[in-house]
């Protein structure tokens, strides 16, 4: 097998008889427990690619994972999430770090047709390749989310009616809010991680609008700033509203002014060079968001230092 390729597995059917497990009961959804997976990671592809959504809860787990081209922010009792048609890598040097125990939901697409979980998945964050940070949960989370993942296990064990997808998919669905709330206490919790981001943005902000090519490169966009701080928009967008009260655009146009501030104050530039300098199309743009920002003109601005 060439291991830089990644493997590709299509159904649940496909990674049971791959990973050396029994046939699953149900086509479309299947909890796993990782002890009970018996192929050692000397046979397993390097890098895995699902076309199903897989949610994970490992513990004792010390093996190095890329998801997409991120390194895996790993540690014991986490959770990870992916989506259909993204790259798992798992690089175990040995098999002891391969060993590890935990439970593993692997969920098809076809399972959720015709719910409103079809759709509302997909809105979740923490299944993005932008999010290179694991789910630490405490204890009692921990009890919490095994709870529910054992109650859809014994759900589809149990003789199938027509109440069972419903069943199913509204513990998935708890899954995925409690999944939310757990991400959003960590989110708080690690505020000098948080912290450390907001000195990264400064000194990126800073470093942007020093340079001299701006009007060519415009005025930087949210989503260019969320990939040089490799974190998701939204991831930033949540942690500039804790630590500013702001939005990430709101941020970028406060630096923005306080650049075009130094420049009126400190160079003999007119306020059109000013505004082409600091990435703006059109003069007009800069004199407007400058106003709305301090209540003068750029001229007015000038004329105070005089």
């Amino acid at each position: 097998m060439n291991l830089q390729t990644p493997n590709l597995i299509k159904t649940i059917a496909e990674y049971h008889r791959y990973m050396e497990l029994p046939k699953p009961e149900h086509p479309l959804i299947s909890v796993i427990k990782f002890e009970e997976i018996k192929r050692q990671p000397n046979n397993c592809p390097s890098s895995i690619i699902h076309n199903f959504y897989s949610i994970a809860l490992k513990k004792n787990f010390t093996a190095k994972m890329k998801y997409g081209q991120q390194d895996f922010d790993f540690d014991e009792g986490v959770m990870h999430f992916m989506s259909p048609k993204q790259v798992l890598t798992i690089q175990a040097s040995s098999v002891e770090e391969f060993n590890h125990t935990g439970w593993l939901l692997l969920i098809h697409p076809d399972f959720l047709w015709n719910t409103a979980l079809a759709k509302k998945i997909k809105q979740y964050e923490y299944f993005s390749y932008k999010v290179s940070e694991a789910l630490h949960l405490s204890e009692k989370e921990e009890i919490l989310v095994t709870d529910i993942i054992e109650k859809i296990a014994q759900e589809y064990h149990a003789n199938i009616d027509n109440f069972s997808q419903d069943v199913i998919v509204a513990q998935i669905e708890l899954l995925l809010t409690y999944s939310e709330r757990f991400y959003q206490r960590q989110f708080i919790t690690r505020k000098i991680a948080n912290h450390k981001i907001l000195n990264q943005l400064e000194a990126l902000l800073t470093s942007y609008f020093n340079q001299d090519d701006l009007a060519d490169k415009g005025i930087p966009t949210v989503q260019f700033i969320a990939d040089n701080l490799n974190i998701s928009a939204n991831y930033l967008s949540r942690l500039l509203q804790l630590l500013t009260g702001q939005s990430t655009k709101q941020f970028i146009h406060d630096k923005l002014i306080d650049s075009a501030k130094e420049k009126l104050s400190t160079t003999d530039l007119t306020v059109n060079e000013i505004a082409y300098s600091l990435g703006f199309e059109h003069p007009q743009s800069f004199n407007k968001l400058f106003k709305s920002k301090t209540n003068l003109t750029p001229i007015q601005y000038r004329s105070s230092f005089n």
